[in-house]
């Protein structure tokens, strides 16, 4: 126990917590590092050893007194020790702190231990899933029992239990599934919870054999087994309305974490939102809305090392009134040159915010973090910033001047303020239209992935990107004839609803309530006859459902409509709808000519039921959102691996497709392969914004991978992989290397071989034509040949 009240008190020895605690022993601070484990950087500590750990982001410069580089988990970790050890900071390990209670200038921190610290300031520096959720069942201090996974290849030969439903307990048990026998228990009937790519994974492991699930289980005690046993414990689950006792070598408890913004919230900590990864409410200088309470790291949306150590320094700097720029302030000085004035990095902060719509409520750390990523563009007039048709990998905001889009209907004329771009972000569909620049035009151009991040974060950015692209879909697809003013007057009516894959958004007999818009994903169409359901038609995004229905009248659904992958659809109620089209003859024209095709594709499929079963068993695995699929042909294919050779032999000698592996059916088979899905699940979480899309629809990763393997988690179909890609070394070469560390690790997957002349090395090596690649939209094309040939 301290009864001194010390200058700074840093809660958590990670990154930032280190570096704040160096920080302030250069400078005699009186200070304390509290730790709740028994060494410093636990997150790191539990890396998988020699896992290679990267120095990003790449431009951002490292001010900390703590040194840090790129390369192994333990030369990183040792670095970090003997800094602490050289600045003689006052550590505490095994502190855990429980409760922050007091204001600035004398806080008390309550130790699970009994104890208090006194601080005039604190920095709090922990990670974002606070401390591991315990079992609390009898047992669960037997040694079987553990809350992380070190190295999967250290565990083999045994039977493991894997508790928890989320991303951690997939991952840890599609891990152990590799050498050992798994069952994993989930409390719900599914895995709710777990990114889309992780509950296809384990989906399709518990599908095949692979590992052992049980649903709607919940653990009651863990048992030392009888003597002669073929394992040392049992653990005991009720499951359902019955009792099951379950044999392991160990048990492995991952069921999330007591979030770190219950540790301060009580002291008056204000976050942005109530989602689980929402961060704190925090002044430039990391500030929390306590005075005297600092927030820096993964808490405060700075997942990255190198972030945080940054952070660490400059908040120490802030507590000794010591004037310190923010380590991004020149490289964003430079970026903002474009725009031509003299106003410093916190006055055209300031002046962003209120020139453009979607940041006006954006606090400014989540603004500079976007902005670190994001470009200024000063096009010529006229030059076309990207074509119809064309995808992107980016969204782009007009700063000044005007962008022209030019699509169906009369050209429209954004302004300073306005986002444009968003059909890509939001649908993952190519653009509808082409942007043209005007005269003295500025635009700010942002990665989707940053973009996406933002989203999460801040709900009045999500707002305003729903209302853009709900407006424009009123315009493009279904009025392009309406002034302004009548789509605005339209759009209260128009809801956004959500469905999973395989989820129903109507069903045949149901009645006609609302009229539907596809805005991202894919809808199959099916009809029930006799006993037996048909597919008759696919409707991708921009593509209305069941016009027929909604013109006929009728007010009963002839078709049922399901979502191939997860899909969101715009709806506007059906008697809002009706006198709609009673007072526009244009759009009901329209809906009739969409109508008479959809009616026709129906007719078509309907006619040949097989075509049905092909198409649901591509749709099934994915291809509904594929815009590049590689399918081999089961009956032309001889076996000869000739496709995996050439990708090989094409990439540095790492094959980026699997013949063998993936479903099959009808000979048509699906090797393990990217599909450079519209909505990439790989783009979603990329510390680095390292993944990219091209205009035509390649989604591909830059030499800026940092290798941590969150692409290869997300993706649920396992296309990518992680992979050493090494230079080509002379055997000399090789012998000086002997004994240097292995190389980084980075991600890779299919590029589609773009640039290479005659396409795809797998499909142009295929000796009998077995390969093909297909898009999204020559799914039905392609079933309907099948169906065809087997006839």
């Amino acid at each position: 126990m301290i009864d001194s009240v010390c200058e700074l008190a840093i809660i958590g020895a990670g990154p930032g917590g280190l570096s704040a605690a160096v920080r302030a022993a250069q400078h005699k601070i009186s200070h304390v590092l509290l730790e709740a484990a028994d060494k410093h950087a636990n997150t790191v500590q539990k890396y998988t050893r020699h896992k290679h750990v990267m120095a990003e982001p790449s431009v951002l410069p490292l001010r900390s007194d703590v040194a840090f580089a790129a390369g192994r988990r333990e030369h990183v970790l040792d670095t970090w020790e003997q800094g602490l050890k050289h600045a003689e900071v006052n550590v505490s390990y095994g502190s855990e702190v429980v409760g922050i209670s007091g204001a600035k200038g004398d806080f008390q921190l309550g130790l699970k231990s009994g104890g208090e610290i006194r601080a005039r300031h604190v920095v709090l520096a922990v990670g974002v899933n606070g401390n591991p959720r315990r079992l609390g069942v009898p047992g669960a201090e037997l040694p079987c029992v553990q809350y992380t996974l070190e190295s999967a290849e250290d565990v083999q030969g045994e039977r493991v239990v894997v508790v928890g439903g989320g991303d951690a307990a997939i991952e840890n048990a599609m891990a152990l599934a590799r050498h050992n026998t798994v069952t994993i228990l989930t409390r719900s009937a599914g895995f709710p919870r777990a990114k889309e790519g992780n509950a296809a994974r384990i989906s399709r492991a518990i599908a095949a054999g692979q590992i052992e699930c049980l649903v709607e289980a919940q653990p009651t005690r863990v048992e030392a087994a009888p003597p002669g046993a073929d394992t040392p414990y049992l653990l005991y689950a009720s499951v359902g309305d019955g009792a099951r006792s379950i044999p392991c070598h160990r048990v492995i408890a991952r069921l999330g974490a007591v979030p770190a913004r219950r540790l301060v919230e009580p002291v008056g900590v204000r976050f942005l939102s109530d989602a689980p990864d929402a961060v704190p409410e925090l002044s430039p200088r990391y500030e929390s809305t306590v005075p005297g309470l600092y927030i820096v790291g993964s808490l405060a949306g700075a997942p990255l090392i190198k972030q945080a150590l940054n952070q660490g320094y400059e908040v120490v700097e802030h507590v000794l009134g010591r004037a310190v720029q923010p380590a991004d302030h020149n490289i964003l000085a430079e970026k903002f040159r474009a725009l031509r004035t003299n106003a410093s990095v916190d006055q055209t902060l300031v002046q962003l915010r209120d020139t453009v719509r979607a940041f006006r409520d954006v606090k400014e750390l989540a603004l500079r973090e976007l902005l670190l990523t994001s470009r200024l563009l000063t096009p010529a007039r006229g030059k076309r910033l990207f074509a119809r048709g064309a995808y992107s990998s980016n969204i782009f905001n007009i700063l000044q001047g005007e962008v022209r889009l030019e699509g169906d209907g009369s050209p429209m004329t954004l302004r300073a303020g306005q986002m444009f771009g968003e059909n890509c972000l939001v649908s993952g569909r190519p653009h509808d239209s082409a942007a043209i620049a005007g005269s003295d035009c500025i635009v700010l151009e942002t990665p989707l992935s940053a973009m996406r991040r933002l989203l999460r974060s801040e709900p009045s950015v999500r707002a305003y990107v729903d209302t853009v692209h709900t407006l424009r879909i009123l315009r493009t697809l279904l009025m392009p004839h309406a002034p302004a003013q009548t789509i605005h007057t339209l759009l209260p009516s128009v809801r956004l609803h959500r469905f999973k894959a395989g989820e129903t958004l109507f069903a045949q007999g149901d009645a006609v309530e609302r009229f539907y818009v596809v805005r991202s994903g894919s809808v199959a169409l099916s009809r029930l006859g006799g006993a037996t359901e048909s597919v008759v038609a696919y409707c991708a995004a921009g593509s209305s459902l069941d016009a027929a229905g909604c013109l006929a009248g009728e007010g009963i659904r002839s078709l049922s409509a399901r979502a191939t992958v997860a899909t969101e659809v715009l709806c506007i109620e059906q008697d809002e709808f009706t006198p709609l089209l009673a007072t526009d003859p244009l759009l009901r024209a329209k809906l009739q000519a969409d109508s008479a095709q959809q009616l026709a594709q129906q007719a078509r499929m309907q006619a040949q039921p097989e075509v049905g079963d092909v198409f649901s068993y591509l749709m099934s695995h994915g291809l509904g959102e594929a815009t590049s699929v590689l399918v081999i042909d089961e009956q032309l294919c001889v076996g000869c691996d000739q496709c995996e050779k050439a990708c090989a032999a094409t990439h540095g000698g790492v094959s980026r497709l699997d013949r063998k592996a993936g479903p099959s059916l009808h000979s048509l088979h699906l090797p393990t392969s990217c599909r450079h899905c519209e909505h990439p699940h790989c783009m979603s979480d990329c510390p680095p914004h390292a993944i990219h899309r091209l205009p035509n629809g390649e989604v591909f990763i830059a030499d800026s991978c940092i290798g941590c393997g969150n692409c290869v988690e997300n993706c649920p179909y396992g296309v990518i992989q992680l992979a050493a890609l090494e230079p080509k070394l002379s055997f000399l070469d090789h012998l000086r290397r002997r004994g240097k560390e292995e190389p980084a690790k980075k991600a890779v997957k299919c590029d589609v071989c773009t640039g290479l002349k005659g396409g795809p090395a797998c499909v142009r090596a295929c000796p009998t034509g077995a390969a093909i690649r297909i898009h999204a939209e020559d799914v039905l094309q392609l079933a309907q040949q099948r169906a065809a040939a087997a006839s």
